[in-house]
């Protein structure tokens, strides 16, 4: 009976439980035998592998984050720690890996297949959607849901007291998560990385909205544009509007995944093990126009992700 490993890597992505929960009872139905990799890289090369229990995936599902827990390794890109974690697999015959992370995860599962030739297959899982060829990672949807019920509870506040609000969400240097949720949210200023923004032109164009007395603005700035704190400051000085600052951090990355990346995670995750159970191997899941597909690591690994034109189009008018 063939081995299979799954594990999670990097920053955590609500998703990703029931994406383990999938690959494991997939695994399972063709008649392979599943294992479970805590802690990462860092667990790999520590020996932290163990067979899942029934309760263990039942409970997944509904659950955030990674019940595997994750870690970053610098070690592993060390050939001595590598082959530690060979050893580890091969003392329980664990043939295949599926790893949950973004490029830098499946970069260092390539290398791993090229000292040992352990194949892999890579399921996209980030917050910042920010991964070349495909249209959407996991977790992505929940952390649209968390940034638009905190921009709905901030705007009853904003409201209630005459005052601005400048909201800046995760992406790293993607805005992604600040675009789609500015537009859902029906805020006032969203500025990104991937459009250039015009303070003058903002001021002109809410001018009539202040004199009309609509009495507060919501601004939604991604964390890359590092602008968040100088966009706060500039609302406070050229309204006259209390303005204020919420980073809203980790928070996006936590609560129980919606039905969307459940279904994604378990989508991904079949065919993450059915690729290697066919022997179709290290390739990464993507899914793109509506469709899911396989490509190679080449297409994924330091590529530079690119926001659909259409959702930057709709976003122009918000940034001038």
């Amino acid at each position: 009976m063939s081995g299979i490993a799954i594990m999670t890597s990097g920053g955590d992505a609500a998703g990703m439980n029931p994406a383990i929960k999938a690959a494991v009872d997939h695994a399972r139905h063709l008649s392979m035998r599943p294992y479970v990799v805590y802690d990462g890289l860092e667990g790999l090369i520590d020996g932290k592998i163990e067979e899942p229990s029934r309760n263990l995936t039942n409970e997944l599902i509904y659950r955030g984050g990674t019940l595997l827990r994750s870690s970053r390794s610098k070690r592993f890109f060390q050939y001595e720690y590598r082959k530690q974690a060979y050893e580890h697999l091969k003392a329980k015959g664990i043939e295949k890996l599926i790893i949950m992370g973004g490029d830098g995860s499946f970069r260092a599962l390539n290398d791993f297949y090229n000292d040992f030739e352990v194949p892999f297959a890579g399921i996209p899982a980030t917050i910042d959607n920010d991964i070349a060829s495909t249209d959407y990672c996991l977790g992505v949807d929940t952390a649209q849901n968390v940034i638009l019920n905190c921009i709905d509870s901030i705007r009853d506040t904003a409201q209630s007291h005459h005052r601005a609000f400048v909201v800046e969400t995760m992406g790293r240097d993607c805005g992604y998560l600040a675009m789609t949720t500015a537009l859902c949210s029906s805020a006032d200023i969203c500025i990104v990385p991937e459009i250039p923004y015009d303070l003058d032109s903002i001021y002109r164009r809410l001018s009539p909205q202040i004199e009309e007395g609509i009495g507060y603005i919501i601004a939604v700035v991604a964390e890359g544009t590092r602008v968040a704190q100088y966009l706060t400051r500039w609302l406070n000085e050229k309204t006259g509007m209390d303005t204020r600052l919420t980073v809203l951090g980790h928070v996006q990355r936590g609560g129980s995944p919606t039905a969307r990346d459940r279904l994604m995670a378990t989508r991904f995750a079949t065919r993450a093990v059915e690729a290697l159970h066919k022997g179709n191997n290290n390739q990464i899941m993507v899914y793109r126009d509506g469709s899911y597909a396989t490509t190679s690591l080449n297409a994924v690994a330091g590529q530079k992700y690119s926001v659909n034109p259409e959702i930057i189009d709709l976003c122009r008018e918000l940034s001038c």
